[in-house]
């Protein structure tokens, strides 16, 4: 029983650490907007890659269509893990974001859809990105 009591205790101590906040300049100034935000993986239906004739993933759509695409690879260079964010361009890269229920992030990607207030939260799988869905809410951004 005591045990049982422990792990439950750890429990949100571990997910606390997991979700800590980026790293913010000084100067950013923090603003709360009403998003459309939705859910992304890395597999062909989420980022709209296929393959070309030798079996070798290639952009399947918008301006690099045909081109090497690098599954798993952000906008910016990253590899894609828990916290990316994909957001439009008027939101430079680097910056840091507070979305409810899944917590911090970072804008390291974009979209062709993702234009105006939408984004796109990276997940691990695709069941997890559709257990996601599309929600309205309340974003933090901080801005520099």
């Amino acid at each position: 029983m005591r045990i049982k009591c422990l792990t439950i205790l750890a429990l949100p101590l571990v997910l606390l650490a997991c979700s800590s906040k980026p790293e913010v300049s000084p100067e950013a100034v923090m603003v709360e907007k009403t998003m459309w935000v939705t859910a992304y993986c890395h597999c062909q239906k989420c980022t709209s890659w296929t393959t070309d004739s030798k079996g070798k993933p290639v952009f399947a759509a918008g301006s690099q269509k045909g081109q090497r695409k690098e599954i798993g690879v952000t906008a910016n260079g990253a590899f894609a893990k828990k916290g990316t964010i994909a957001a439009p361009s008027s939101y430079p890269f680097g910056t840091v974001m507070y979305v409810p229920g899944y917590g911090w992030g970072t804008v390291q990607d974009r979209g062709g859809a993702i234009k105006n207030d939408k984004l796109d939260l990276y997940f691990k799988s695709h069941k997890k990105a559709l257990e996601w869905g599309r929600q309205r809410l309340t974003v933090t951004v901080y801005l520099d």
